[in-house]
């Protein structure tokens, strides 16, 4: 039953050319402990894709070394067909929230993004126009020590936006947010990606992946065990939440 939905048949696999993100044959070993082994996946442009697997998966490794912050073992994790430290400009095609933390917390939000920008060679109207965008205009002078988790989850996404990039790389963006909150976020991925960018969002949250994503790819013990369209799921009559589990606990047993 795992092998109906292997990465190599049943996403749609982008012409070379146009994957904004491949990821082949990649393993990432810690002395003799493989965290990520053998994970091979593309994304195309216009798509969102959900990254879903338990913890310790090795989901978080895979996008750290697709960032540039690990250097893999074995295989390589391009990014609009390069390694994201070989690209010019990075800010500007590529934005990322991997910790909802990583801010100086007696700095404003305002301050934070400014210096991101200055540091990018943005202007500071972009900030203004973030801040109005993830809705943190009237917060925007407070301390982010002041910030609820999911106010600091808000001002990442806003850093990220701030080189206009076309790819968004996303470790649990809803953590934290209220429900008007989490609509938002769907709406702003959803609207991102039918403008021709490409989304790629790490979760739990499966029930909310369902309601936001084209696609899956679910990994394992380090390794992908399935890729699918949320289309073929349907089909199968399955719910992504019932796919994942069965899965999962496959491979476990």
């Amino acid at each position: 039953m795992i092998g109906t939905f292997t990465a190599s048949a049943a996403l749609t696999e982008p012409a070379r050319g146009d994957a904004v993100v491949r990821v082949s044959a990649l393993t990432k070993r810690y002395g003799d402990v493989a965290v990520v082994e053998d994970v091979t996946f593309s994304l195309g442009p216009g798509t969102v894709t959900g990254f879903l697997g338990p913890n310790g998966a090795g989901k978080s490794t895979t996008l750290r070394v697709l960032l540039g912050l690990a250097e893999p073992t074995a295989g390589e994790a391009l990014v609009f067909g390069r390694r994201y430290r070989d690209l010019d400009e990075p800010a500007r095609r590529v934005g990322a929230v991997l910790e909802s933390n990583d801010f100086d917390p007696g700095r404003s939000g305002r301050n934070h993004l400014r210096a991101l920008a200055l540091a990018g060679g943005i202007s500071r109207g972009r900030v203004e126009e973030l801040l109005e965008l993830v809705g943190l205009a009237r917060a925007a002078d407070r301390r982010v020590g002041a910030y609820s988790l999911g106010m600091r989850q808000r001002l990442g996404l806003a850093g990220a936006l701030l080189g206009a990039p076309h790819l968004l790389v996303l470790d649990e963006p809803a953590n934290g947010l209220d429900p008007a909150g989490v609509h938002w976020l769907r709406t702003f991925i959803r609207q991102f990606a039918d403008q021709g960018g490409t989304v790629l969002v790490a979760s739990h949250g499966l029930a909310e992946v369902a309601q936001t994503v084209d696609q899956v790819v679910i990994i394992h013990h380090g390794r992908v065990i399935a890729a699918a369209r949320l289309d073929q799921l349907a089909a199968r009559g399955k719910t992504l939440e019932e796919t994942y589990l069965e899965l999962t606990s496959e491979v476990a047993a």
